[in-house]
Protein backbone atom coordinates (compact mmCIF):
# COMPACT_ATOMS: atom_id res chain seq x y z
CA UNK A 1 0.00 0.00 0.00
CA UNK A 2 1.40 3.21 -0.87
CA UNK A 3 2.60 6.04 1.74
CA UNK A 4 0.21 8.22 0.67
CA UNK A 5 -3.03 8.86 -0.61
CA UNK A 6 -3.17 8.30 -4.40
CA UNK A 7 -6.27 9.62 -6.52
CA UNK A 8 -8.76 8.39 -8.57
CA UNK A 9 -9.76 8.78 -11.88
CA UNK A 10 -12.56 11.31 -10.57
CA UNK A 11 -10.29 13.10 -8.27
CA UNK A 12 -8.39 14.04 -11.08
CA UNK A 13 -7.94 17.07 -12.77
CA UNK A 14 -9.65 16.98 -16.24
CA UNK A 15 -6.51 17.32 -18.60
CA UNK A 16 -5.08 14.15 -16.70
CA UNK A 17 -8.76 12.22 -17.00
CA UNK A 18 -8.29 12.86 -20.38
CA UNK A 19 -5.17 10.91 -20.77
CA UNK A 20 -6.58 8.56 -18.32
CA UNK A 21 -9.20 7.63 -19.89
CA UNK A 22 -7.87 5.42 -22.75
CA UNK A 23 -6.15 3.48 -20.40
CA UNK A 24 -8.77 2.63 -18.26
CA UNK A 25 -11.37 2.12 -21.50
CA UNK A 26 -8.19 -0.23 -22.52
CA UNK A 27 -6.54 -2.11 -19.38
CA UNK A 28 -9.89 -0.94 -16.72
CA UNK A 29 -7.15 -0.17 -14.31
CA UNK A 30 -4.14 3.07 -13.96
CA UNK A 31 -1.55 1.92 -12.46
CA UNK A 32 0.03 3.63 -8.92
CA UNK A 33 2.59 5.64 -10.88
CA UNK A 34 0.09 7.07 -13.25
CA UNK A 35 -1.88 7.91 -9.92
CA UNK A 36 1.13 9.10 -7.75
CA UNK A 37 2.03 11.85 -10.74
CA UNK A 38 -1.61 13.04 -10.97
CA UNK A 39 -1.73 14.40 -8.01
CA UNK A 40 0.43 17.46 -9.75
CA UNK A 41 -0.25 18.48 -13.09
CA UNK A 42 3.16 19.92 -13.67
CA UNK A 43 4.92 16.32 -12.42
CA UNK A 44 2.27 14.50 -14.40
CA UNK A 45 2.68 16.30 -17.87
CA UNK A 46 6.66 16.75 -17.57
CA UNK A 47 6.83 12.93 -16.58
CA UNK A 48 4.66 12.00 -19.83
CA UNK A 49 6.76 13.95 -22.18
CA UNK A 50 9.81 11.89 -21.20
CA UNK A 51 7.60 8.37 -21.63
CA UNK A 52 6.71 9.42 -24.69
CA UNK A 53 9.66 11.39 -26.29
CA UNK A 54 12.44 8.76 -24.25
CA UNK A 55 10.63 5.65 -24.52
CA UNK A 56 7.68 5.36 -27.12
CA UNK A 57 8.78 7.65 -29.47
CA UNK A 58 11.33 6.08 -32.40
CA UNK A 59 14.32 7.57 -31.35
CA UNK A 60 18.29 6.55 -32.39
CA UNK A 61 18.05 3.92 -29.96
CA UNK A 62 16.13 0.34 -30.72
CA UNK A 63 13.03 -0.35 -28.09
CA UNK A 64 15.04 -3.54 -27.32
CA UNK A 65 17.65 -1.47 -26.08
CA UNK A 66 15.51 1.31 -24.40
CA UNK A 67 13.69 -2.01 -22.48
CA UNK A 68 17.19 -3.11 -21.68
CA UNK A 69 18.01 0.03 -19.95
CA UNK A 70 14.68 0.41 -18.20
CA UNK A 71 14.97 -3.36 -17.06
CA UNK A 72 18.97 -3.31 -15.59
CA UNK A 73 18.05 -0.10 -13.93
CA UNK A 74 14.84 -0.42 -12.05
CA UNK A 75 16.33 -3.70 -11.40
CA UNK A 76 19.51 -2.07 -9.80
CA UNK A 77 17.64 0.49 -8.09
CA UNK A 78 15.56 -1.90 -6.37
CA UNK A 79 12.48 -1.26 -7.88
CA UNK A 80 10.01 -4.23 -8.15
CA UNK A 81 6.70 -2.48 -9.56
CA UNK A 82 9.00 -0.78 -12.70
CA UNK A 83 10.99 -4.25 -13.09
CA UNK A 84 7.31 -5.86 -13.26
CA UNK A 85 5.44 -2.73 -15.55
CA UNK A 86 8.88 -3.22 -18.19
CA UNK A 87 8.99 -6.64 -18.13
CA UNK A 88 4.77 -6.47 -19.49
CA UNK A 89 6.01 -3.25 -21.85
CA UNK A 90 9.23 -5.32 -23.09
CA UNK A 91 6.92 -8.44 -24.29
CA UNK A 92 4.20 -5.69 -26.20
CA UNK A 93 7.17 -3.75 -27.68
CA UNK A 94 8.22 -7.86 -28.86
CA UNK A 95 11.11 -9.09 -26.47
CA UNK A 96 10.85 -12.48 -25.92
CA UNK A 97 10.51 -14.14 -22.29
CA UNK A 98 14.09 -15.80 -22.61
CA UNK A 99 15.48 -12.49 -23.54
CA UNK A 100 13.52 -10.30 -20.44
CA UNK A 101 15.25 -13.13 -18.28
CA UNK A 102 18.58 -12.77 -19.67
CA UNK A 103 18.45 -9.23 -19.23
CA UNK A 104 17.49 -9.25 -15.45
CA UNK A 105 19.94 -11.71 -15.04
CA UNK A 106 22.70 -8.89 -15.98
CA UNK A 107 24.62 -7.48 -18.44
CA UNK A 108 27.01 -10.63 -18.97
CA UNK A 109 23.88 -13.00 -19.47
CA UNK A 110 22.73 -11.32 -22.35
CA UNK A 111 22.90 -12.77 -25.69
CA UNK A 112 24.65 -9.43 -27.98
CA UNK A 113 27.34 -7.70 -28.62
CA UNK A 114 30.20 -6.04 -26.99
CA UNK A 115 28.94 -2.84 -28.06
CA UNK A 116 25.52 -2.99 -26.50
CA UNK A 117 26.67 -5.03 -23.50
CA UNK A 118 29.49 -1.60 -23.28
CA UNK A 119 26.46 0.63 -23.65
CA UNK A 120 24.36 -0.92 -20.59
CA UNK A 121 27.57 -1.34 -18.41
CA UNK A 122 28.20 2.18 -19.22
CA UNK A 123 24.05 2.78 -17.74
CA UNK A 124 24.37 1.04 -15.03
CA UNK A 125 27.54 3.22 -13.96
CA UNK A 126 26.13 6.02 -14.96
CA UNK A 127 22.81 5.39 -12.77
CA UNK A 128 25.22 5.58 -9.45
CA UNK A 129 25.69 8.48 -7.04
CA UNK A 130 29.02 8.58 -8.30
CA UNK A 131 28.60 8.90 -11.57
CA UNK A 132 30.37 12.15 -11.69
CA UNK A 133 33.35 10.28 -11.63
CA UNK A 134 32.93 8.84 -15.48
CA UNK A 135 35.39 10.36 -17.62
CA UNK A 136 35.57 11.58 -21.45
CA UNK A 137 37.61 8.15 -22.25
CA UNK A 138 34.67 6.04 -21.11
CA UNK A 139 32.37 8.26 -23.38
CA UNK A 140 35.12 7.64 -26.03
CA UNK A 141 35.07 3.56 -25.63
CA UNK A 142 31.43 3.88 -26.56
CA UNK A 143 32.40 5.89 -29.98
CA UNK A 144 34.75 3.32 -30.66
CA UNK A 145 31.77 0.69 -30.30
CA UNK A 146 30.02 2.77 -33.00
CA UNK A 147 27.53 5.14 -30.66
CA UNK A 148 27.48 8.65 -31.58
CA UNK A 149 27.03 11.49 -29.61
CA UNK A 150 22.76 11.43 -29.67
CA UNK A 151 22.88 7.79 -28.60
CA UNK A 152 24.99 8.18 -25.81
CA UNK A 153 23.06 11.39 -24.49
CA UNK A 154 19.61 9.16 -25.48
CA UNK A 155 20.74 6.31 -23.40
CA UNK A 156 21.97 8.02 -20.24
CA UNK A 157 18.75 10.32 -20.61
CA UNK A 158 16.86 7.22 -20.33
CA UNK A 159 19.04 6.17 -17.44
CA UNK A 160 17.93 8.87 -15.48
CA UNK A 161 14.66 9.19 -16.10
CA UNK A 162 14.42 5.58 -14.79
CA UNK A 163 16.81 7.08 -11.78
CA UNK A 164 13.75 9.54 -11.65
CA UNK A 165 10.83 7.08 -11.70
CA UNK A 166 12.40 4.32 -9.71
CA UNK A 167 12.85 7.17 -6.67
CA UNK A 168 9.20 8.05 -6.79
CA UNK A 169 7.52 4.84 -7.13
CA UNK A 170 10.50 3.33 -3.83
CA UNK A 171 10.23 6.31 -1.55
CA UNK A 172 5.95 6.20 -1.93
CA UNK A 173 5.94 2.59 -1.59
CA UNK A 174 4.20 2.06 -4.81
CA UNK A 175 3.39 -1.65 -5.78
CA UNK A 176 3.80 -3.12 -2.25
Amino acid sequence: MAHIKLPEFEEMSPSIQEKARPILEKTGQLGEIFKLIALDEKIYFATDMMVQKYLLDQTTLSYDIKEAIALLISKENGCKMCVDVHKSIAKMLGLTEERIEEILQGVESIKTTEAEKALLNFCIKASKKDNYKIQKHEIDALKEFGYNDVQILEAVAITGYFNYINTLSNVFALGE
